[in-house]
């Protein structure tokens, strides 16, 4: 039954992940692995998708509660990969009913240093940022419209409206990212709904050569003036898939006021 179908038959209720397959691309750390541990936690049977930290998949596999739990290679940036990662997600899951794109690359480059952007740099970050996810969607489309009630999370960045960022390249991928989860909410539904969430820093080590000084003072510089871990991120993609049924195409913000 479609969110659709349930809200006309008396209401959606909350998405229970019981029974449910989740994949979460680049789940071997960070935002990725929190999320498997959250989703896990309440029910999902998880697949942790990881593109060269194998060992790192397995231990978070290892830490999940409940059965079934499986690690599955996923290169964002190689079609063939996508292709074989969704026939093995085929065979042993037979439906996508959560997917959560958290995968990604950036690199620090002074906003104003436009020759140490260059055009390989550039496309390496709108390749992994807006290709990427975009690619995943498209090799698991049927799995996901298999479930009848999908859902797709795309971790952004406020970056992606704000223009500030790790670099220029890294704001226009995700200002591109949102504009994605825009056109296929559009395109897509009702069966798979899509959901852009827009952390500010967390406390990763996602940007090389940033420290956690840096991100603990823009923490300090935001109303609520709280220093985001991924697990902070994970439990708003939760509150995304199980609690906002009815939001298709929307940019959930999440950075304690950063952007005001």
């Amino acid at each position: 039954m479609t969110a659709v179908e349930q809200v006309r038959s008396g209401g959606l209720g909350i998405y229970d992940l019981h029974g449910r397959n989740a994949v979460v691309v680049g789940g071997s750390s960070g935002i990725g692995a929190a999320t498997a541990v959250r989703l896990a936690e309440v029910g999902a049977t998880v697949a942790v998708g990881y593109r060269s930290g194998r060992e790192r998949a397995e231990k978070v596999v290892e830490s999940l509660p409940g059965e079934g739990h499986f690690t599955v290679p996923i290169d964002i940036l190689d079609t063939a990969v996508l292709t074989a990662a969704a026939e093995q997600l085929a065979s042993v899951f037979g439906r996508v009913d959560v997917l959560i794109n958290s995968g990604g690359t950036t690199v620090r480059i002074p906003h104003d240093d436009l020759d140490a952007l260059d055009d390989t740099t550039f496309d390496q970050i709108l390749a992994a940022n807006v290709r990427g996810p975009f690619a995943t969607v498209r090799a698991l489309r049927s799995l996901l419209e298999a479930s009848g009630d999908g859902v797709v999370v795309n971790v952004s960045s406020i970056s992606g409206f704000t223009g500030s960022g790790s670099n220029v390249a890294y704001c226009a991928s995700k200002a591109g990212l949102d504009s994605l989860s825009r056109s296929l909410g559009r395109a897509l539904g009702p069966t798979i709904r899509f959901v852009s969430i827009a952390p500010a820093a967390v406390d990763t080590d996602f940007v090389p050569g940033r420290d956690r000084e840096a991100v603990a003072a823009q923490a300090a510089s935001t109303p609520l003036k709280v220093l985001a871990d991924p697990d902070d991120v994970a439990v708003s993609i939760l509150g995304v898939v199980t609690h906002l049924r009815l939001t298709t195409g929307s940019l959930v913000v999440t950075d304690g006021g950063k952007w005001l």
